[in-house]
């Protein structure tokens, strides 16, 4: 793996590990720290492409490309990790609350 790869999913771990954290509450559902996830992810991601443009209507023009852009690769990494669970259920359920 390279350094790249290794600080991408050392981001990523964080990340989780975050989530985890915040799942502990027994106050707060497990689908409610997801939806902030998600809605946290959609904000920065749109902070990070309006930093592509100069202007609102420059970004107007590109916003479904950015939609599609960002939905494309969700749904390529939502799927690899469902594929993931799919295949090793019994082990990651067997450590999870």
């Amino acid at each position: 793996m390279s350094n790249n790869e290794n600080a991408f999913y050392a981001r990523a771990t964080e990340l989780i590990k975050l989530a985890n954290q915040q799942n502990q509450n027994t106050e707060i559902q497990t689908g409610e720290v997801s939806a902030s996830f998600m809605w946290a992810l959609a904000r920065y991601n749109a902070w990070f492409g309006s930093t592509s443009f100069e202007n609102k209507e420059q970004m107007q023009a590109k916003k479904q490309e950015m939609m599609d852009y960002y939905m494309e690769r969700y749904k390529e990494m939502l799927d690899a990790n469902l594929e993931d669970y799919i295949e090793n259920f019994d082990h990651y359920r067997a450590t999870q609350k």
